[in-house]
C-alpha cells in the first residue's frame, strides 16, 4: 500500500516499490502483446506475462526528464526537414549525391514497411565514373543539446565511409565538427570526433570507456585533420556487429555552457536502451561513463562550437576510405577479415568501387528515429 509502483509477473508474482533502476540496460519495453497473461484475481486486465513484468504506476506519478524534445525526424515524414546536399564531396570521395528528388525516383531513399528511413548507395553492378549516393542534413540548425539517434543499419563493407556528424555552419573548422558515428570498410569499433580551431585539446584521461587513438590536439588543420579521436568499446558499435544486433542508440551531448560537462557520446546496444530512452523521456544522469568525453576544461565548447546541423552521408573511398595505407590495412579499427586490398582483389578503392556495384546491397542507412533534445 502507499507504493508508487506495481509490477505484475506472470499472473502470480507481484513486485512493489518506489522506484524503478533502469541502470544497466537490462529492462526493456516489449509488444503490449507480450504482456498476456490474465490476473485470475484482480480486475485489472492482464498480468505480464513469462520474464515480462507489467508496471502499473499511481495516478500521481508522472516520468519527468530535464530535457525537452525540440525536434523528432521518425516515420513516413522523416525526410521532411532534411536538405540534400548536391555539390562534390568535400572529402573527396567516387560519389554523385542528389536532390531529393531524383533520390526518391532512384530508390537512394525511401520509408520502408517498418516506417524506418532508408539511405542507400547505388548498386549498379558496373559504372565508368562516380557512384550515386546520399547526404543530407537539418534544415534546423541548433547550440547544445541532447542529440539521439535510434538506428537498425549502417552501411558497411569495402569502399564505404558513412557517418551520422553534427557540423558547424557556415565556417569550418571554426564553427566545430561533432562526429558521433563513423567509420571505413568493414571497421568493427566506432571513431567518435571532434575537429575545431586552434585552442581545443582534451586530456589523455579524458573520463570515458573508449580509447584516444592519436593526437590530444583536437585542431582540425593539425595532424592531417584527425582532430580528437575516440575509438570505441565493445564489437557491436559499428559495422557487421552494429547490424547482427538490430542496431542500437546513440546519445550525444553538447552542453553549451561554459565550464559545463563538455560534449559526451553514449552507446546501447538494441536489448540494452535505457527504458527512459526508449520512452522519450531521457535521464542521462542514470546512463554511466559515456564511450566519448571532451571535458570544457580544455575546450570550452562555446569558443569552439556554433549553429551546427545533423548530417548523415554515405561517401565512398575519399581521404580515409581511400587512402593507400587504408586500402591496405587488414586492422583499421578493428577490422577482421584482411584488407580490402586482399578481401577484393582490387589495388584501389576507386577501381572496385566503380566495378562491383553488386557488392554494395549492405551499404545502406535504417534510421528509426532522430532526436533533438534541449
Amino acid at each position: 500500500m502507499g507504493s508508487t509502483f506495481a509490477g505484475l509477473e506472470n499472473g502470480d508474482q507481484c513486485f512493489c516499490g518506489n522506484t524503478i533502476s533502469w541502470t544497466g540496460g537490462n529492462a526493456q519495453p516489449v509488444a503490449d502483446s507480450e504482456c498476456s497473461t490474465p490476473c485470475p484475481l484482480l480486475n485489472i486486465g492482464t498480468c505480464g506475462g513469462t520474464n515480462r513484468i507489467e508496471i502499473y504506476a499511481s495516478p500521481s506519478y508522472a516520468l519527468s526528464s530535464p530535457w525537452d524534445l525540440k525536434q523528432n525526424y521518425e516515420g513516413p515524414t522523416f525526410f521532411d526537414e532534411w536538405e540534400f546536399f548536391t555539390r562534390s564531396d568535400p572529402t573527396h570521395g567516387a560519389v554523385n549525391y542528389n536532390n531529393a528528388a531524383y533520390s526518391w525516383s532512384k530508390g537512394l531513399v525511401s520509408i520502408n514497411g517498418a516506417g524506418n528511413a532508408i539511405m542507400r548507395v547505388d548498386t549498379t553492378p558496373n559504372i565508368t565514373s562516380n557512384r550515386d549516393s546520399v547526404r543530407i542534413s537539418t534544415i534546423m540548425h541548433y547550440d547544445g543539446g541532447l542529440v539521439i539517434l535510434d538506428a537498425v543499419h549502417m552501411p558497411v563493407g569495402c569502399g564505404t565511409w558513412p557517418a551520422f556528424w553534427s557540423l558547424g555552419t557556415p565556417t569550418w573548422p571554426v564553427d566545430g565538427e561533432i562526429d558521433i558515428v563513423e567509420g571505413v570498410h568493414f571497421a568493427q569499433q566506432n571513431l567518435m570526433s571532434i575537429h575545431t580551431e586552434n585552442g581545443c585539446t582534451m586530456p589523455i584521461d579524458f573520463g570515458g570507456t573508449g580509447t584516444l587513438t592519436g593526437s590530444p590536439n583536437c585542431d582540425a588543420h593539425a595532424n592531417s585533420n584527425t582532430g580528437c579521436g575516440i575509438r570505441a568499446s565493445g564489437p557491436n558499435t559499428y559495422g557487421e556487429g552494429f547490424n547482427s544486433n538490430g542496431g542500437g542508440v546513440y546519445a550525444m551531448i553538447w552542453d553549451d555552457a561554459s565550464g559545463g560537462e563538455g560534449i559526451r557520446i553514449w552507446f546501447f546496444p538494441r536489448g540494452s536502451v535505457p527504458f527512459d530512452v526508449s520512452t522519450g523521456e531521457p535521464q542521462p544522469s542514470g546512463w554511466g561513463t559515456p564511450q566519448a568525453r571532451w571535458p570544457s576544461t580544455s575546450c570550452n565548447p562555446p569558443d569552439f562550437f556554433k549553429s551546427h546541423m545533423l548530417v548523415f552521408d554515405t561517401t565512398l573511398c575519399g581521404d580515409w576510405a581511400g587512402a593507400a595505407d587504408i586500402w591496405s590495412s587488414p586492422v583499421n579499427n578493428g577490422q577482421v577479415g584482411g584488407s580490402c586490398a586482399t578481401r577484393t582483389g582490387y589495388s584501389t578503392c576507386v577501381d572496385y568501387i566503380r566495378a562491383r556495384g553488386e557488392d554494395f546491397t549492405n551499404a545502406y542507412w535504417e534510421v528509426k528515429s532522430v532526436k533533438l533534445y534541449q
